[in-house]
């Protein structure tokens, strides 16, 4: 039988950017409305901003014992140095709404949106991000000093990534394929989650670490040179500056093969997922055991994972795959503290609202929560520790 630790977190994650709504103060709100984008628009997402207590009460009462959310800078800092008490309290108010409820916040204070004062200055190339976000990281550490986890940037490989791609498409080079994150921007964010670390170890007793987007990649024979060289621009960089924090956060969706010639893209297939990617949920072992190797045993929190699928009987047999494998690594001696879904709800997949990926459908007319049945399968997995995994 697969059992997790007694002490294992099980619940569900989302950004604030893709389920607040009214976040007109970010850049992405910006890039949403450049002339000729082909993005939908966020709008009002799900209303997460207002109905957070009915989002955190449905993962509660399904049995979830931690919610991951992150805090939108643009709303703390609207213009640059000014600073809103507010908007800061409406954060502790979702902190202190977890808590009451018995959920473990873990609170992740960047998730790709930036002031759209620095995007304007050039985000982080602008010479004064750091000092910038190190102020902010010292404000909001205010309200972090009883939350247990903190995630200080969200995937800054996928970060480093989109950079990228803004920058060739600005330039008209952009093809419609993603380029290898870059890592002058990524050592960037490296310096940042330093900061950052520092600023919420100074003030709080928080364990601290960073996300990383792993692709749980995967050689073919003759390849492993190229391997090598694509983990560590995707990955392994992001995983090695993760050595000696109190955890790093992994996130993983599919897997894919790497030949001579670099990434082979999914092919088509019946099974692919509303994003286009393969329906790979062994990716999640894969990724869970390079992050042990590269961090050399920081231990792990899997802080994303899931699939885009309208299918919820898939969703739960997609997840059921994924937690095995993820138990498997446990039994193996492979420090893991936690299981988050993406995503607690249905949301804005920056550009796109067709990707679902929600243990909670949405009705973006009226918000009406509608839970799914893999919400309270998954309750009944962290109420049992694992062993209703058994039960197919």
């Amino acid at each position: 039988m697969r059992k997790f630790p007694d002490e294992f977190l099980w619940g569900a994650a989302t950004s604030a950017y893709q389920v607040e709504g009214g976040n007109v103060l970010s850049d992405w709100w910006r890039i949403e409305r450049m002339p000729g984008a082909p993005l939908e628009r966020s709008g009002d997402a799900v209303d997460h901003y207002h109905r957070y207590a009915e989002d955190m009460g449905l993962l509660a009462g399904a049995g979830l014992s931690a919610y991951r959310f992150s805090i939108e800078w643009a709303r703390l800092e609207p213009d640059e140095g000014e600073f809103s008490r507010a908007e800061l309290l409406h954060y502790r108010r979702m902190i202190d709404t977890a808590l009451t409820l018995g959920l473990t916040p873990v609170v992740t204070l960047h998730h790709f949106t930036l002031p759209a004062w620095l995007a304007a200055q050039g985000g982080w190339r602008a010479p004064g991000s750091l000092d910038a976000f190190a102020r902010y990281v010292a404000f909001v550490s205010e309200i972090l000093v009883d939350v247990e986890w903190v995630c200080t940037i969200n995937e800054p490989n996928i970060a480093a990534l989109m950079a990228g791609a803004a920058e060739h498409a600005m330039g008209g080079e952009f093809d419609g394929t993603l380029p290898t994150p870059d890592l002058a921007f990524g050592e960037i964010l490296a310096v940042a989650h330093a900061r950052a670390r520092t600023e919420v170890k100074a003030r709080t007793q928080a364990k601290v670490g960073w996300t990383v987007a792993q692709q749980a990649l995967v050689p073919v024979p003759g390849a492993e040179e190229k391997f090598a060289e694509l983990s560590w621009a995707w990955e392994d960089f992001y995983l090695q500056t993760a050595r000696g924090d109190d955890f790093i956060g992994t996130q993983s969706y599919t897997s894919q093969t790497v030949s001579e010639k670099g990434i082979v893209p999914h092919p088509a297939h019946p099974d692919n997922t509303l994003t286009g990617w393969a329906y790979r949920p062994d990716a999640l072992g894969i990724a869970v055991r390079r992050a042990h190797e590269v961090t050399q045993g920081t231990p792990i929190l899997v802080t994303e994972n899931g699939i885009a699928i309208a299918d919820d009987t898939r969703r739960i047999a997609y997840t059921r795959t994924a937690l095995t494998h993820l138990a498997d690594a446990i039994a193996d001696g492979i420090d893991v503290r936690g299981y988050l879904h993406w995503s607690a709800l249905d949301n804005y997949e920056w550009g796109h609202w067709g990707p679902t990926f929600g243990l909670i459908a949405v009705d973006r007319t009226t918000f009406e929560r509608q839970p799914k049945p893999s919400l309270a399968w998954l309750g009944d997995v962290a109420r049992t520790a694992g062993a209703s995994l058994e039960v197919a």
